[in-house]
């Protein structure tokens, strides 16, 4: 299997008025295609900050992260922006879909972003719209939708353009039980088909011991949990 992320000894700092803050004390981490990792821990042990520097959306202090076997933590703002867009999907608790846009608009735009042709992104969209069993909500905008259709359009976004790796950070945290279940599997049935690695924060167990394994944060090192 081919290593879509590694995280070499990474170390993420903050400066605050009482002094230094580290959060990552040289993590490490190695994610494959096709597996699909549980990240748990308490809140404010730096699970969101781990994800955004795997995500290219922070730069480490310390260590190195590698997408596809190339570094690229600590790349030029422009040329991790562009990796970012070719490699790397990302799901939030909260969907952050654009409101102004239809449900298939919302997944055509991050196709169109990267070159796609309009009609290939729109049939794209469609067809992982209705995978998710949004068929007849794709004209609908997220006002429209429940709060478990809107997750799932952006579950679909986030896998418009076939990303190698998937991050995602509590992304059924703010559903009801019911609907997290439903969304939750709808998303590893994606992911797995799909055989992108993927790592998702989340503090549900239940949810944790249905992924490959599971890892947490220990004073700033990742641990098997």
């Amino acid at each position: 299997m081919s290593e879509r992320l590694r995280l070499a000894a990474v170390e993420r700092r903050y400066r605050t008025e009482a002094g230094e803050l580290p959060v990552l004390r040289g993590a490490d981490l190695s994610l494959h295609a096709g597996e699909i990792v549980a990240l748990v821990a308490p809140s404010g042990t730096g699970k969101s900050t781990l994800l955004h520097l795997a995500g290219l959306l922070e730069k480490p202090d310390g260590g190195e992260v590698f997408i596809d076997g190339r570094p690229a933590g600590t790349l030029g703002d422009e040329a991790r922006s562009a990796l970012r867009g070719r490699s790397i999907g990302f799901v939030y608790q909260f969907h952050h879909l654009l409101p102004e846009f239809t449900a298939e608009e919302n997944v055509v735009l991050p196709q169109m972003a990267l070159g796609t042709a309009e009609k290939a992104a729109a049939q794209r969209a469609r067809e992982l719209l209705a995978g998710f069993g949004l068929e007849g909500r794709e004209q609908h905008r997220p006002g429209r939708l429940s709060g478990g259709e809107q997750q799932r359009v952006a579950i679909a976004r986030a896998l418009a353009n076939r990303p190698g790796l998937l991050l995602a950070d509590e992304p059924t945290g703010n559903l009801d039980v019911a609907t997290s279940d439903r969304v939750f599997a709808q998303l590893l049935e994606a992911v797995r088909g799909a055989g992108v690695a993927a790592l998702i924060a989340t503090h549900n167990p239940d949810l944790a011991a249905r992924m490959d394994r599971v890892v947490t944060l220990r004073d700033g090192r990742l641990a098997a949990a």
